[in-house]
């Protein structure tokens, strides 16, 4: 006696409602995690600071009189000068990375897609790097942001026009594609840095192994408001990725204009690179792995995956910047180096599986 496998409408409802419950508990899930890991990480340092003296701080600021807070004036200097506005930046930079790495995925239709890896974060670096060699400042804080969006924007725009074939992205041709651009990318960093001074060539040299040591409040003030941009139309987007999944000529048939959505795709996806680039250098491979770590709880759907990026993301970068600046005593890891340890071998496994057969674009 055999027994069949539900299938029909039944089967898609109850998969859709689990991972519909599978989300409302990732979601608060995520964010209490972050959270938690926030308020360790800010305590967390040459000063250590318990928890409840990071919460008491952090309430007497906002007008509230509750919890101690940390009894020498250094502790709540070292707080608020260094430890708030660094995590801060963390948050913003790794909820990007994670987000626009959800969104490429899903634009290319390629699991291998990511800023770093395809080369559009070292392109946005070019961009800034450009600024500080030229000394430009037409726009003020916003000179360097401004040109890190504009070459990733470019950078963005070539990848997808070259990688692109028969209607999808092909995992090699991606691939092949981000090698070039990381050359083309890496040729010019190197011309920006022989022409540089001191000053200028720290700086970039510190863009290209990723660091999170000049963060303060002004640069937390230049991210916010883009990562929030950028995060709104990525959630704007994801009914219309849900749809895009099931192939161009089926999302069209069910309304959906795909070059518009392609073009709104890849300015949130330069918008959000550019702005973690700008202030935190490139750090590769957040955007690679928070995604595929999301999808594997909670399935494809962006409405999930795109908010479950953003803070899985920001809890990756959060916890790896607090090991970064505290695994050796008065030295700090470069936090790019330090995420591409852990993230490259997760990409070698993505390449074998895709060769394995799992599909690596539409077709």
């Amino acid at each position: 006696m055999s027994t069949a496998a539900p299938d029909g409408p039944a089967a898609c409802a109850d998969g859709r409602g689990t991972r519909r419950l599978r989300g409302g508990v990732l979601l608060p899930g995520l964010g209490a995690v972050l959270a938690a890991l926030c308020v360790v990480a800010s305590g967390t340092g040459q000063v250590d600071i318990p928890p409840d003296q990071v919460v008491g701080s952090l309430l007497h600021h906002l007008g509230w009189d509750i919890g101690p807070r940390p009894a020498a004036a250094q502790g709540d200097n070292a707080l608020w000068i260094v430890r708030f506005p660094r995590v801060a930046l963390a948050v913003l930079v790794g909820a990007c990375l994670g987000c626009s790495g959800a969104v490429m995925q899903g634009v290319f239709g390629n699991p291998l897609a990511e800023p770093a890896v395809i080369g559009v974060s070292w392109g946005s670096a070019v961009g800034a790097a450009t600024v500080i060699v030229f000394g430009l400042s037409t726009l003020g804080n916003w000179t360097i942001v401004t040109a890190a969006f504009a070459a990733g924007l470019v950078t963005t725009l070539i990848v997808y026009t070259v990688a692109r074939s028969g209607g999808g992205t092909e995992a090699v041709t991606l691939l092949l594609t981000g090698i070039a651009v990381n050359a083309i990318a890496s040729a010019l960093l190197g011309l920006l840095m022989f022409a540089a001074g001191d000053d200028a060539l720290r700086a970039i040299t510190s863009w290209n192994l990723g660091s999170l040591a000049g963060a303060n409040w002004s640069a937390v003030a230049a991210v916010a408001p883009l990562a929030a941009a950028g995060l709104l139309a990525a959630l704007g987007s994801a009914r219309r990725l849900d749809l895009l999944a099931l192939g161009e000529r089926g999302a069209r048939h069910l309304g959906v204009d795909v070059e518009r959505l392609r073009l709104t795709s890849i300015v949130v996806i330069a918008l959000m690179t550019s702005a973690a680039v700008a202030f935190a250098g490139v750090i590769s491979f957040v955007g690679l792995v928070v995604p595929h770590l999301v999808r594997l709880v909670a399935g494809p759907g962006h409405r999930t995956l795109v908010p479950a990026a953003a803070l899985g993301g920001a809890i990756v970068l959060v916890a790896a910047d607090t090991v970064a600046r505290t695994a050796i005593p008065y030295q700090e890891l470069p936090l790019g180096v330090l995420t591409a340890l852990l993230g490259g071998p997760f990409f070698f496994w993505l390449l074998r599986r895709a060769r394995g057969g799992v599909p690596g674009g539409r077709s």
